[in-house]
């Protein structure tokens, strides 16, 4: 059985673990983070969004500095561009890929995958894997 999860007294976001350190700062707009891009940079954001929706709930965090998927733990970000999204997955373990821009161990099941997407079509079969198989790791 999975604990509960712990929610924030002051911010109410929700956390795997208790007191666990963040931000504490209310979520900001969705649309103020692409209000200067191409449109072709939200319509990337989307069409992950909908790969993932497609598979089960997500909490989609609006931050001020990037936008979180969001389950147990946030599991993939995004920071918007004027002309491509930039992004993490964190995965159970390490991909080497020339896609990924950098990778960074934090602990064995906890390796985050640096990227950017130019075009919705970098959202293709491998990236979507990726994708889904990180969404589990944060479930």
């Amino acid at each position: 059985m999975t604990a509960p999860l712990w929610r924030c007294e002051a911010c109410g976001r929700t956390f795997a673990n208790r007191n666990q350190t963040h931000t504490c700062a209310p979520l900001g707009s969705l649309e103020r983070h692409f209000a200067s891009c191409d449109p072709m940079v939200r319509e990337t954001f989307d069409r992950i969004l909908a790969a993932v929706e497609a598979v089960g709930p997500v909490s989609v965090l609006p931050e001020k500095t990037r936008i979180a998927l969001h389950v147990r733990m946030s599991f993939a970000a995004f920071t918007p561009r004027r002309r491509w999204l930039t992004g993490h997955l964190v995965l159970a373990r390490r991909i080497e890929s020339p896609r990924f821009t950098r990778i960074e161990t934090y602990s064995p099941r906890n390796v985050l995958h640096a990227f950017r997407l130019n075009s919705p079509s970098d959202v293709d079969g491998e990236f979507t894997e990726w994708l889904l198989e990180a969404y589990r790791s944060g479930s």
